[in-house]
């Protein structure tokens, strides 16, 4: 948890004050005008990011014709889908000043666990649920020793990652676990009016994550807890129990895109994921959200991940060699970070 320590009652009025916006007389969360809604979702602190996005799509563009086809536009948001639902949840966990290190051992967990069962004759659904169900309990093991405990986040979440990333090794023996009914592809192979569902449910969960942080009492807790715990905790704020729901989102969220993952691939892989916390990370703050806490927003977050998926796909269709990837996405992403930085200054010098 972040926070400097120092707790008076102007800090403590304001997370109040914070709070306050969210409820009615009655409790209740207050209904928000759309324009008010969108607005907020497409903070205008995000426009430097939005431009370079948009001028990294016009490179691309002109150097590939196919780049602005619906099809690749549809391929780009089907390939980011896992990676947009883990970032997030890691969104709301570096909201909260703390960083969930397990999801990618959580994607491999929960899809050997879950596709071994429908293998062996357990009801699709139920195998499906199972693999959300695992993140979850993940999530409240991190939750739970990160808050309740007091132990750092980035401890426990990288010993869950050590622990779940092995397990899934020692289940399988090292093996891809393959031949489970096709219904349980659904989420990553199937399509509705020609667009794959796994491009549902990425935009379901941006819209969702966005309207509980914007819109809800919870919401709001979550940014008074990552701003400054102390205060938050002097004005009535659970903190603990804030962290271990936090920590359940991410898991759940990563439980889920196990199944949009499996499916996509038909196989359930125990080193599925390996490569994925990093670019998931990046996203997130790629797009403004503080690794101090309590500053950040998930239209943000779908920026950097719609950057990570358009350079990713535009260098694959323009045949750049495999061994330049890496060091290529290095370069931008430093650059639209970089970008972003600076806007941000002349904005804070105004």
């Amino acid at each position: 948890m972040s926070g400097d320590g120092s707790v008076g009652t102007g800090g403590t009025r304001t997370v109040q004050a914070s709070l306050g916006e969210s409820r009615s007389r009655t409790g209740q969360v207050q209904a928000v005008p759309s324009r008010r809604l969108w607005g907020a979702f497409l903070d205008s602190r995000r426009l430097p990011l939005i431009g370079f996005l948009l001028l990294l799509s016009a490179y691309f563009g002109l150097t590939n014709r196919y780049f602005f086809t619906l099809g690749n536009l549809t391929t780009v948001l089907s390939q980011v889908s896992v990676l947009g639902i883990l970032a997030v949840g890691e969104t709301f966990v570096i909201l909260l000043s703390g960083i969930d290190l397990s999801v990618g051992s959580i994607l491999a967990i929960s899809g050997v666990l879950s596709a071994t069962l429908a293998l062996h004759h357990v009801p699709v659904v139920l195998a499906m649920l199972s693999g959300v169900v695992i993140g979850l309990v993940i999530g409240l093991f991190n939750g739970f020793f990160s808050y309740a405990w007091g132990m750092a986040s980035f401890i426990v979440t990288l010993a869950m990652l050590s622990l779940a990333g092995g397990l899934a090794l020692v289940i399988t023996n090292g093996s891809t676990v393959f031949g489970f009914p096709n219904s349980f592809n659904y989420l990553g192979s199937a399509t509705f009016a020609g667009i794959p569902v796994s491009v549902f449910i990425l935009v379901g969960a941006f819209v969702v994550g966005h309207l509980v942080l914007k819109y809800t009492v919870f919401g709001r807790t979550v940014y008074a807890v990552g701003g400054n715990p102390n205060a938050a905790k002097l004005s009535g704020i659970n903190v603990t129990a804030v962290g271990i729901k936090v920590f359940m989102i991410s898991g759940g969220l990563a439980g889920l895109a196990t199944l949009i993952n499996t499916g996509r691939l038909a196989s359930a892989i125990p080193i599925a994921g390996q490569t994925i916390l990093l670019p998931t990370i990046a996203a997130v703050v790629i797009g403004g959200t503080s690794l101090f806490g309590g500053v950040g927003s998930l239209g943000g977050t779908f920026v950097g991940v719609l950057l990570i998926g358009v350079l990713n796909n535009g260098l694959a269709i323009s045949n750049v060699s495999a061994f330049w990837d890496q060091a290529v996405q290095g370069v931008v992403i430093f650059v639209a970070v970089a970008i972003d930085a600076l806007a941000q200054r002349r904005t804070a010098r105004t």
